[in-house]
């Protein structure tokens, strides 16, 4: 039955109550906090539990990244020969080359603002990884990096949804544990407790005329005071909620450390991450995304769309290292990682097709950087004759994160299935 509009109710009568319905104003919510598959183990609602424990970022680069070019292994003798036009140059080698990194791996121009965190320890590379899948769909390959299960198209909840549920919260009180700054939840969040989509924290709140915005929430208070579970549950949490972003200053946070975040909605949604980091309200991970990769022509890698993606995501990485993990005392891990690689070599459009192994990024206080942590197959190996061979499963790095950093041991909860092999990328 549908539900009568508030400005039924009565209030202020303005004009902005109109099709404000209870079911539309918590359609979203309801899904986003809806209780988590009764399968899954319980954890007792704990005090503070921030000691020891990171706040993860999470950032995906959807599309297939190309490893290749992100981080050139410039020495293995294969790869200028392979990968021909989309080849970047060795280190001293003249324009566009690549700056080396440890006498086989360098960056290529527009990934050396990452320079910095990789210098400071603070940035690791893993590369060579991914998933044992062999699959080259998007639909497929993104679903199995987000519920943490590859070839798996039944599992109804995500990785960094089941490590949540798994733990206490790190503080007692909070309103929310997960943040996506995403038009709506990512995979990996599904069933997660107490996660919320916002695309942009700058506007998070309730719209309408800020005049009316007192009574409007007295208004939603009363329809769900009395009203069944769990809506009056999600009502109460929401309206919680809304506070809680509206007392951060998403729109006047200044960066810490000479940060210089850009104005591309990338930027904007790590400088808010920082934001609602640094205010310390209780949110245990973010999830952000960086879409483009999907470089089939033109590919750009010097001055075109990659390029740009390059310099995006390293532009606004160097930004948070300054900003939060430099100049902050929360730990914080970022992850940057890619559903598949690319092809070794090129196609007849300047691109790179679908392809296998790839690479990830791990910065944080707590991160074994200033190194390339990577199973080198040799190009002259590669996978399906064509791709870079993974190496690493990507559930080794994440599942090291989440024992040794996200203070989680119950391993075979959060990746069922399968035994992490711990690769040394964070502090133990």
């Amino acid at each position: 039955m549908e539900e009568s509009p508030v400005n039924q109710r009565g209030g202020c009568g303005c004009e902005e109550y109109r099709g404000l319905s209870r079911r539309g104003f918590l359609g979203a919510m309801s899904a986003a906090l809806a209780s988590a598959p009764a399968w899954l183990p319980r954890v007792a609602f704990a005090d503070d539990h921030r000691a020891g424990r990171d706040v993860i970022v999470s950032v995906v680069l959807r599309g297939g990244a190309d490893a290749l070019t992100m981080c050139v292994p410039w020495a293995d003798p294969w790869y200028l020969p392979l990968r021909g036009v989309l080849a970047v140059p060795m280190p001293g080698a003249g324009l566009n080359a690549a700056t080396d990194l440890d006498g086989y791996f360098g960056l290529p121009p527009a990934m050396v603002p990452l320079l910095e965190a990789y210098n400071a320890g603070k940035l690791a590379i893993v590369h060579a990884c991914g998933s044992p899948d062999p699959s080259r769909s998007h639909f497929d390959a993104q679903r199995y990096l987000e519920v943490g299960k590859p070839s798996d198209m039944t599992l109804a909840t995500g990785w960094l949804a089941r490590h949540l549920l798994t733990s206490p919260p790190m503080k007692g009180d909070a309103v929310l544990r997960a943040m996506s700054i995403t038009p709506g939840l990512p995979r990996s969040l599904a069933g997660g407790p107490q996660s919320l989509p916002v695309a942009d924290l700058t506007n998070a709140g309730l719209t309408g005329r800020p005049a009316s915005k007192a009574a409007r929430l007295q208004i939603l208070g009363e329809l769900y005071a009395d009203g069944s579970e769990p809506l009056r549950s999600i009502a109460s949490q929401t309206q919680a909620t809304i506070a809680m972003l509206e007392a951060i200053n998403f729109k006047g946070y200044v960066p810490a450390g000479g940060a210089s975040y850009g104005v591309d909605p990338f930027a904007i949604a790590l400088k808010s991450a920082a934001a609602l980091i640094k205010a310390q309200v209780g949110v245990e991970a973010i999830s952000i995304e960086l879409n483009g990769w999907d470089t089939h022509v033109s590919q750009g890698i010097f001055a075109g769309d990659m390029a740009t993606l390059m310099q995006t995501l390293a532009g606004g990485l160097k930004a948070f290292h300054r900003d939060v993990i430099q100049s902050s005392n929360i730990n914080v891990v970022v992850v940057a990682m890619s559903e598949f690689g690319r092809r070794i070599a090129p196609n007849s459009g300047l691109g790179t097709d679908h392809g296998h192994g790839g690479l990830m990024l791990v910065m944080g206080q707590k991160v074994i950087g200033g190194q390339v942590h990577t199973i080198w197959p040799g190009l002259d190996h590669p996978y399906d004759d064509r791709d870079l061979a993974a190496t690493i499963d990507f559930r080794d790095v994440l599942g090291e994160i989440v024992r040794y950093r996200l203070g989680n041991a119950t391993l075979g909860e959060v990746f069922p299935g399968y035994s992490v092999i711990e690769r040394g990328v964070v502090v133990h």
